[in-house]
């Protein structure tokens, strides 16, 4: 018997090992994936050793190897000063080619350096991922005083920021509740302004109003708009939002932001649109057929 038919065998001591082996390795994928999320979440600051073995509930020689692994792939990068852990380069290289498939960014960039130009506070673009939200682009405006805000690359769970509250109540019921089960323990760990109840007032209020209200809920005094963006076939995907000092959300000041932030966001849905229009034209089109010879035939 050859090497390569050992484990096709109907022992069962034989095929043992293929199974734990298959296991094994997914297992691995998994938890490096889960630690690999974590310090995307803190990237800009880094995240010690001790912190990501806290939250991710593995032991430390665990996080140890798995971080080892992520940086020699380039994924992570130790910073050699203060031993924190980033994203590393490959994580970009990763990023700006998923953006030519997922590339919101690309047809809404504009609109967020819009709002902060006319808004001068700070804009932000947000876009789900899963039961998250995450911060792909923050525009600075030009008054000189900010709040306490979103920073690209942050990821919270849905409902924290005005822009996830606005992915969120854009949701069915059905599926907020989920989220909200799911989450739980993270609000509790992390937020804890934020409960359940908290958040279905919100949702109740974003759906009255038409937009979101971020009123302090996590940072005293930092207020932020929110107004959700839709796909090309009408899912919540994104949002645009403003966040501000709370001397500068007077009621008449949130009504003009809210009309910009309005007017953005349909544009972004309008250019989502008309790319999907005109891929579908592209596919459409067909094809110029290639010109065979038969066989025989002379040149």
């Amino acid at each position: 018997m050859d090497k390569s038919s050992k484990f096709l065998t109907s022992s069962a001591n034989e095929t043992t090992p293929v199974v734990s082996i298959e296991r094994d390795g997914a297992q691995s994928i998994d938890r490096a994936m889960s630690v690999l999320m974590l310090v995307s979440a803190q990237s800009r600051v880094g995240m010690p050793l001790r912190e990501i073995v806290a939250q991710s509930g593995l032991k430390q020689p665990t996080v140890h190897r798995l971080l080892g692994a992520l940086v020699r792939a380039g994924l992570v990068e130790q910073n050699p000063d203060s031993k924190r852990y980033h994203l590393g380069c490959e994580s970009y290289v990763l990023g700006t080619l998923a953006a030519e498939r997922f590339g919101i960014h690309s047809v809404a960039a504009s609109s967020v350096v819009q709002l902060a130009n006319m808004s001068e506070d700070t804009a932000f673009l947000t876009v789900r991922r899963g039961d998250f939200g995450v911060c792909v682009h923050r525009e600075e405006g030009t008054y000189p005083i900010r709040a306490q805000v979103l920073s690209v690359g942050d990821r919270h769970p849905l409902g924290i920021g005005a822009g996830s509250i606005a992915i969120l109540a854009a949701l069915e019921d059905p599926e907020i509740e989920e989220i909200l089960a799911a989450l739980e323990p993270s609000y509790q760990e992390h937020y804890p302004a934020v409960s359940g109840e908290k958040l279905r007032a919100l949702v109740r209020e974003t759906r009255e109003r038409g937009y979101a209200t971020h009123r302090g809920l996590v940072h005293p005094g930092s207020w932020g708009l929110g107004i959700v963006i839709r796909n090309e076939v009408g899912e919540p995907c994104a949002a645009l939002s403003i966040g501000a000092i709370e001397n500068r959300m007077g009621e008449e000041r949130q009504r003009k932001l809210v009309r910009l932030l309005e007017a953005e966001a349909r544009a972004v849905e309008a250019r989502l649109k008309k790319r999907m229009d005109e891929r579908r034209s592209a596919a459409a089109e067909p094809s110029t057929p290639s010109i065979r010879r038969r066989s025989g035939e002379r040149a």
